[in-house]
């Protein structure tokens, strides 16, 4: 297991990503000064972000329907949990945007390699609701 977002297992046999890009920023307010430079006050953590990007070879990895169920998710609107690797909790995220593009196509259409962009962002915990992965949330992921 590379990562796990909520139930999906991003993996070699899902959904491997290549590269993983975090960003991160704080927040400030200004207030200005009469002949003097504006003075800044710390507000708090800002947007924090997460880009997975990768290439997928439906038939040696995962394809294209590891994408729509990650698809499924996104358009639910929820937060899930984020876990790497070692199985440390990274907070509750959503997922903001998805990209595929298809290439190198057999005779009957179907791709052969699959680069995908998704954005994560982190979402406050004080705002999560824990309880709300349903049933029916895992019924539309393929894994209840």
């Amino acid at each position: 297991m590379m990562m796990s977002l909520g139930v999906f297992i991003f993996s070699i046999p899902t959904t491997a990503y290549q590269e993983l890009q975090r960003q991160g920023s704080a927040e400030f307010g200004e207030n200005k000064r009469v002949g003097l430079r504006s003075a800044s006050q710390f507000l708090g953590p800002g947007a924090d972000t997460i880009t997975l990007s990768g290439t997928l070879h439906p038939g040696f990895t995962g394809g294209v329907e590891n994408l729509n169920l990650l698809r499924t998710m996104m358009n639910g609107g929820k937060a899930y949990a984020l876990m790497d690797g070692q199985g440390a909790m990274i907070g509750y995220w959503t997922i903001r945007s998805m990209s595929e593009t298809q290439k190198i196509f057999l005779k009957d259409g179907v791709a052969r390699q699959i680069d995908f962009n998704m954005a994560l962002q982190h979402e406050p915990d004080d705002t999560v609701d824990l309880a709300d992965l349903t049933s029916a949330d895992l019924q539309a992921t393929g894994f209840a």
